[in-house]
């Protein structure tokens, strides 16, 4: 089955979670089963973007990564969207692997894959409330559950975005009931149309500021770690980078 691919992009780095600063190629896929109010690729779901996707096999994913240079990268990140809907990306992953490549993906967490356990650097991002959106947390729990043996190795990592108090308390929440999973905190962003990247940039590092001093003084969060958006420091709201 071909897989609906938005954009292929990169060398880049990765800006969140447990790969940050990491560098990477990125496939963004097409589709998600949320609508984060502050979802800052809501062209991935919301039918802004449906002109730009292309239905793709994975011998052309590989190709285009190959005009890309095979020699100057080592990981590739799949992005989204939610490609944990994508049950078809199994061939993906397994030809990426066989290739030498280190695969990394990012899920909110609402749906399970077998090739889940093939991905070398997996982020599973539930959502808080300034979302909008409600975490099924038995699906989350089985999902984790699943994943123990990938935990334990490293392969797997929780991460919440932070806009507020509310957020504060609901990773609090998630982190108390997954406490042996590697848990990260992230500054969001909540300003998607400055363009001008010094301003988002100092606006952040507020943030981080505010979240970092929050994470310090609170007991709860001593296996925790305190995040920036590395990509909206470096490039603002600059799309393809």
């Amino acid at each position: 089955m071909k897989i609906p691919v938005l954009e292929i992009f990169g060398p880049t780095i990765q800006g969140e979670g447990a790969v940050i600063g990491k560098k990477t190629v990125f496939i963004r896929t097409a589709g998600c089963d949320y609508e984060c109010s502050w979802c800052d690729s809501a062209f991935t779901w919301d039918g802004t973007g449906k002109d730009d996707i292309q239905m793709m096999t994975t011998v052309e994913i590989v190709t285009k990564l190959k005009k890309i240079g095979f020699e100057n990268f080592k990981h590739v990140t799949i992005s989204g969207g939610n490609p944990a809907l994508l049950k078809q990306l199994s061939e993906l992953i397994d030809t990426l692997k066989n290739l030498g490549f280190k695969v990394g993906l990012e899920t909110q967490g609402s749906v399970w894959q077998d090739w889940m356990i093939s991905i070398d650097d997996l982020t599973i991002s539930p959502k808080p409330p300034s979302s909008k959106m409600e975490t099924d947390f038995s699906r989350l729990n089985v999902i984790l559950e699943r994943l123990t043996e990938r935990i334990n190795f490293g392969h797997v990592s929780l991460k919440v975005v932070i806009f507020d108090e509310n957020d504060l308390q609901y990773a609090k929440e998630v982190h108390k009931q997954f406490p042996n999973v590697p848990f990260y905190l992230q500054v969001g962003n909540d300003d998607l149309v400055t363009e001008c990247s010094e301003q988002l940039a100092l606006q952040l590092l507020k943030k981080f500021e505010w979240l970092t001093n929050k994470v310090i003084s609170d007991p709860e969060f001593n296996e925790a770690r305190v995040l920036p958006q590395l990509h909206a420091l470096l490039w603002g709201n600059k799309k393809g980078v």
